[in-house]
Order: structure tokens, then sequence, then C-alpha cells
């Protein structure tokens, strides 16, 4: 089963990437990880491919690391030395999630059931997030004696603030895809039956899109969270003067004034 725990589709500009162990609720190995990182460089590297969507096959979108993963897991033996958890974010997640973060291409997740843990962190690195009504998220690490990995930290203060960032890192409960929207976590929730629909026409609208112009939109403001006002506006001035030069503008402002559909090519 190893060469399918990712599965890859094709629709048109959208490149699906489908996490493929729903019996253990799509919990990560490293073989999975590896997998899932081949994947997003693949779809880097393919021209044709303007966005990427990530879901869950079965009920879960993931579970998070699979404790039982030999690179994880404690050993029976009382005298063998602990893992070295930070060995594995080294080699795994820490690369997935700055693939996840300069992805030439937007990337929607499409969160189908529990993310939890790291998970639910790779979910929220995505561009945009779409949640079943019956999805939930948990920030799991505090149960088990550890902290929020693959970005958690980085992101859970970004996108709710550093009090509930707390709360939900700390309290590790779980938190249902309405609250999550509500507080910002999250883009959207939609009605379970309808989610790889609505996923799907978001994916399609951002892949027929100027996918540079978005790319550097995700850029600048990443970059603007650590800037003061005036170094964001200068970055702003030099990121709209290089996209001022491309062929998507001159395309969407011809379209514009001729009141006709543009056809975006630059990525």
């Amino acid at each position: 089963m190893s060469e399918h725990l990712i599965q890859i589709e094709q629709h048109g500009g959208v490149r699906v990437l489908r996490l493929n162990r729903p019996e253990a609720l799509n919990a990560f190995t490293a073989v999975m990880l590896g997998q899932l990182r081949h994947a997003l460089e693949a779809a880097a590297d393919d021209g044709p491919t303007r966005c990427v969507l990530i879901t869950g096959a079965g009920r879960a979108f993931s579970a998070g690391q699979d404790l039982a993963d030999p690179h994880v897991a404690p050993s029976s033996d009382p005298a063998a030395a602990p893992k070295d958890i930070g060995h594995m974010l080294d080699h795994y997640y820490i690369p997935l999630a700055l693939r996840l973060r300069s992805m030439p291409v937007p990337v929607v997740a499409a969160v189908n059931g529990v993310a939890a843990g790291a998970g639910a962190n790779m979910a929220l690195g995505c561009d945009l997030v779409l949640a079943a009504e019956t999805a939930s998220f948990i920030q799991a690490f505090s149960r088990i004696g550890l902290l929020p990995d693959c970005g958690g930290t980085w992101l859970l203060p970004r996108l709710v603030g550093r009090a509930k960032a707390l709360e939900l890192a700390l309290l590790g409960d779980k938190l249902k895809a309405a609250d999550a929207a509500a507080l910002g976590l999250i883009s959207r929730v939609v009605p379970d039956a309808e989610l790889a629909d609505a996923a799907m026409a978001v994916a399609q609208k951002l892949a027929g899109m100027p996918t540079r112009a978005l790319v550097e939109t995700r850029r600048a403001m990443d970059e603007a969270l650590r800037l003061d006002f005036e170094p964001a506006l200068k970055q702003e001035a030099v990121l709209q003067s290089q996209l001022g030069f491309a062929h998507d503008y001159l395309e969407g402002a011809a379209a514009f004034l001729d009141k006709r559909k543009p056809e975006f090519k630059d990525r």
C-alpha cells in the first residue's frame, strides 16, 4: 500500500492530492510524509497545474502523526534510548511545511473530517481552508507531552491571536468547524455533502486566475507580518513593479478594457 498513500488526480488546472490511509484516519508516517512532499514537488514543477487541492480519504482529513511509526514509537525495551522526535521534524515536517508555504501555485485544503495535531497544522498552512460541517480541529500535542509543530506555533497566534492560540494549544480541546471559521482559523464551512464540489469550485476559480499575482500576494502578506508599515508599503511597490511588467497584468488590463475574458499564463 505504501506506494498509494497519496492519491493524485488531475482536473484541468487543479492537482488533487488525497491523503490515503483511511483505516488509520490518514495519520502520517515517514513514508506518507515523503510521498506528500514528493507529490507537492511534482505539482510545483508541472506547468499546467495552477492550483493544488489537498483532502483526505474516508472520514478524516488527518489524525496527525501515527505514534506507531518506527520513527517516533517508544521502544518496548525500557533500557532503549528514546526516539529523537526532532529528527522526524527536521527531515519530514519542516521540509513539508516549507514546501507548502512556498508553492508556486495556490493550495486549498478541503478538511473532510478530523484534523488533529500535525494534520491540523498542515491544513492551516494551506492558502485557503474549507471544512465540512462535521469536521473538527484539535491541537492534540499537549495530551502527549509535546508542543504544536508543523508550523503550529507560527500559524496559530497569527491566525487567532496569542490568547486563543494558547488556549487551543494548552487545553487541546476539539474545535468544531463552525467555531474555527468564527475565529478566523479557516476560510469557510460547508455542508458535508457539498465539500468536495465547493472545494473544487474554489480551486478551479484560483486555477483560472493570475497565478503569479496570487502567489506574490501570499508572500507579501507573510512578509508583512514581520514588517513595519513603511517597509510593507515599499515591499508592495517592489512587487507591484515586477507584476506590472508581466504578461498577466498586461493581458488582464487589456481584457478589462476590451470587455473580454482574460487568458492568464504567468506562473
